[in-house]
Parts: structure tokens; sequence; C-alpha cells
């Protein structure tokens, strides 16, 4: 079992940057793989990036493409997003997700996800 705990969230304006990160308390850090997901203010939660257990796997939902850094630190039990541009419709609960490794790539889908954190909150305002 992993437990995630996100943090670095806060307020900033449009086109500022934010860092989140993520630890997980777990031996065995580089069996998962690791995403990020959000939930906006009266949406359903999406994915918004998502990792290999080795790293050189990653993947994007398109909104953030160009802007969004998923990467991670097997060694430190780290899990990293770098956000820059950032724009109003990115305000969001963020969440750190960990889930089984199943080959060199990652899904960002929730169900490929089993360990979640109690989220971080971005806001970006205009």
């Amino acid at each position: 079992q992993v437990e995630v705990a996100e943090f670095g969230g806060g307020l900033v304006q449009a086109g500022g940057s934010l860092n989140l990160s993520c630890i997980a308390s777990a031996s065995g850090f580089d069996d998962y793989v690791m995403g990020w997901f959000r939930r906006a203010p009266g949406k359903e939660r999406e994915g918004v990036a998502c990792i290999s257990w080795s790293g050189s796997y990653t993947d994007y939902t398109g909104g953030v493409k160009g802007r969004f850094t998923i990467s991670r630190d097997n060694a430190e039990n780290m899990l990293y997003l770098q956000m820059k541009s950032l724009k109003p419709e990115d305000t969001a609960m963020y969440y750190c997700a960990a889930g089984p490794s199943n080959g060199a790539e990652c899904e960002l889908e929730s169900f490929r996800f089993e360990y979640w954190g109690q989220g971080t909150e971005v806001t970006v305002s205009s």
C-alpha cells in the first residue's frame, strides 16, 4: 500500500508558474506509475499527467501540453508537477495518485490508480 501527500498549491496570477510536489511513503516507489489529476469546481475529475515507473514515459492531457511537466525522483520517493503559463481554467484541486506499474508506459485513466492523496488547491486569478 502507498500513501501519497501533495503540497505546493496556492494562488497565482494568470501567466504565472507553480510547482506541485507529492511524497509517497512506501518502499518500492519505482513499482508504481504516478499521476496528477484535478477536479475543477462543478466539473468531473480529469487526468492531467502521468509518468511511468522509470520516468522515461509521460503523457499529458491536451490542455496542458507544453505548459506542464511531470517528473519523479525515485531515490526520494517524490513526484513533481511544474506548471507554467497558468490559466484561470487551471483552477482546481490537484491530486497525486499511484498505481501498479504494468509495463514501460502509463495511462492517464483514473481506474489505473489505486492510491490517492487529499489534494492541494490551485487557484489562478485572471
